[in-house]
């Protein structure tokens, strides 16, 4: 009987490099993703949770991460994929379906001509992000309820969360950015956004590790958000030459001194009264620590 010899090439440094650096990437994003699903409490034991699935990086890492956390997380829970259809010109309709399919995952593809609508309000050249965003919550919110799904999850990472809050911190005069969980518009559903602590370059590394089959974000032929894509810059270069500034302004995000702001809704300045004692959010509160 003959044998037939099979040889393996072995791998080169090269391919061993990049195994190395891609597994180092796929648990850092997983971690980050567990630790502020853990800390804002956004998934619980029997959860539905419904992946909005726009065919862009963030929501392919999104429902990657989460199909890996639903196999290996202490809880049991169910994941459901969604695509809101909204009939742009030349929106590529098989490529999510062919991809679910080969994924395995229970999907639901919403058609509903958005597109048309938001082309006959608003005017030509102008920004239609407003008014799509809004009409895509909308039909996202109803299929939420059609599906009996617990939560939807949004594939917005840490670098929205600071953008967010840089435009509302200079255009909006709000201290206010991306919250990683809330009620959502009508009242019935909570929204979470898993990837909070996720850094976009990485997310973007992973799409290129795992190739997934990216749908361009232009179709629609809307402007660029240029007030964003400041920010954006913005946050570029303090990466660049203060590393750890980006980190810092997140970690402030999570530690919030109301009494030193100004937001007389926040905190009582109105009732402030001496007390006779020391207090230790006083004005040591300014002290270097």
């Amino acid at each position: 009987m003959d044998t037939q010899v099979i040889h393996i090439m072995p791998r080169s440094n090269k391919e061993r490099r990049q195994g190395y650096e891609s597994n180092k990437l796929a648990k850092r994003l997983r971690r980050l993703a567990g630790q502020a699903i853990a800390d804002f409490d956004m998934i619980q034991e029997g959860d539905k949770v419904m992946v909005c699935l726009s065919g862009g990086k963030d929501s392919y890492a999104l429902l990657d991460i989460l199909l890996h956390l639903k196999a290996h997380a202490p809880i049991g829970f169910d994941v459901v994929a969604v695509n809101l259809d909204q009939k742009q010109p030349n929106f590529p309709e098989h490529v999510l379906p062919d991809y679910l399919k080969q994924l395995g995952v229970p999907f639901r593809i919403e058609e509903q001509d958005t597109y048309s609508v938001v082309k006959r309000v608003i005017p030509e050249g102008k920004t239609m992000c407003s008014l799509c965003s809004r009409l895509r919550r909308g039909v996202l919110y109803r299929v939420a309820g059609e599906l009996n799904a617990t939560k939807i999850a949004l594939g917005h990472h840490r670098d929205d969360i600071l953008e967010t809050f840089l435009l509302n911190l200079f255009y909006g005069g709000k201290l206010k950015a991306m919250p990683p969980k809330l009620v959502s518009d009508d009242g019935k559903h909570i929204v979470i956004r898993p990837l909070a602590y996720c850094e976009e370059k990485d997310l973007a590394a992973w799409a290129e590790v795992k190739q997934f089959p990216i749908i361009p974000c232009t179709l629609c032929g809307s402007q660029e958000n240029l007030k964003r894509k400041e920010a954006k810059a913005l946050l570029r270069e303090w990466e660049k030459k203060f590393p750890g500034r980006v980190e810092t302004v997140l970690t402030s995000l999570q530690n919030i001194t109301p009494s030193h702001l100004l937001d007389s809704q926040l905190f009582d300045f109105k009732g402030i009264s001496s007390t006779g004692h020391a207090n230790s959010s006083g004005d040591k509160a300014f002290d270097e620590e």
